[in-house]
This record gives structure tokens, sequence and C-alpha cells, in this order.
């Protein structure tokens, strides 16, 4: 197995692990176990637990910017479509069935206030979402100021996804995002 493999077998591991279960309760051991790679492997590849929850993050952000931006371009060319396209992504992420809330908000909850890295890494990944939703939202021609109420719907709607299993939650935030568009925008 070369290197890049056995770090996909590591990461992939990882993240499946830590989304599951949490980051704190997996130890090297476990992961080693899972991805089928050797202590010795894994220590070679991430000489620290911390570097393979960065490289984790890292995918995640990949994938979370990736499928947004996919489904925001699926939405056509309308500015109100493509910002109540983000809501849509969110329903159908809070319907599959391993959904257990953002690994950021997740990642932060446990490590946040312990390890500097990590707190770094979801702050640069919601600011990374605040400036994607700014730029939508300066299509429509409203304020700013609306990118940051959309912003905080759709983190507190992955919140209350998570803890309830509620996927309608992102109906409901697509509703209240509805309302502040059409008023921001008929200002």
């Amino acid at each position: 197995m070369t290197d890049d493999e056995a770090r996909e077998r590591i990461l992939s591991a990882a993240e499946e692990l830590y989304y599951r279960r949490g980051y704190a309760a997996v130890g090297m051991d476990e992961l080693r176990q899972s991805a089928g790679v050797s202590l010795r492997r894994l220590y070679g590849l991430f000489p620290a637990k911390n570097d393979i929850v960065a490289a984790v993050l890292a995918r995640k952000h990949g994938e979370w910017e990736s499928g947004l931006t996919a489904a925001v371009a699926d939405a056509g060319g309308d500015a109100r479509t493509r910002l109540l396209a983000v809501y849509g992504y969110l329903e159908n992420w809070f319907c599959t069935d391993d959904f257990r809330g953002c690994a950021f908000i997740n990642a932060f909850g446990e490590l946040g206030g312990t390890n500097p890295e990590v707190a770094e890494i979801v702050r640069a990944h919601k600011a990374s979402f605040q400036e994607y939703m700014t730029s939508l939202v300066a299509g429509t021609g409203a304020s700013p100021l609306l990118a940051a109420q959309l912003s905080i719907l759709a983190e507190g709607a992955q919140s209350t996804a998570a803890i309830s299993g509620d996927a309608a939650v992102a109906v409901q935030a697509r509703s209240a995002a509805e309302v502040l568009i059409d008023a921001a925008v008929a200002r």
C-alpha cells in the first residue's frame, strides 16, 4: 500500500469514526484498526491526532463547498432562487441516514475550547460560508446584512436538525429566509 493509499484509508476511517462517535472518543489504536494500517504507519503519516483532525476537517470543508456550490449552480441564474438553494442543500443533507450535524460545530464543541488550531479551522470554515453567502446576497442588490441573517438561519438549522433529528428544520429555515430576502430586496 502506498503512502497515498494509506493516508486515504486513515482519513476515510477517521472521518467516519469522528463523525459517528466524536473526536475525543476515538483513539489512535481504534483508528489504526479501522483503517487497516499499522500504528507505525499511522504515526508516520500523521505524527499527532491533531494532524488527523485537521486533515479530516479540511476534507469536510472541501465536501461542503463543492456540494453547496453545485446545489446553488443547479438552481439557475435567479439570485433569490440561488440563495434559497442553500436551504434545499441543507434539507437533502439532513435527510441522509448518517446525518449527525455539522462536523465543524461538533469539533468546536468538543475541542475548540482546548485546541486553538481546531478552533481556528472551524472559524475559517464558518467565515468562508459567510463570504459565500455575502457573494450570493450581492446578486440580489440587498444589504450585506442579509448574508449574516441567512447564515445564522443556516447554522441554526444545522444545530437544530442534529439535535431534533427533524429534516423539516431546513424547510422552516427556508421559509424564514424567504421572508428576510423579500423584505431586504423590497427596500
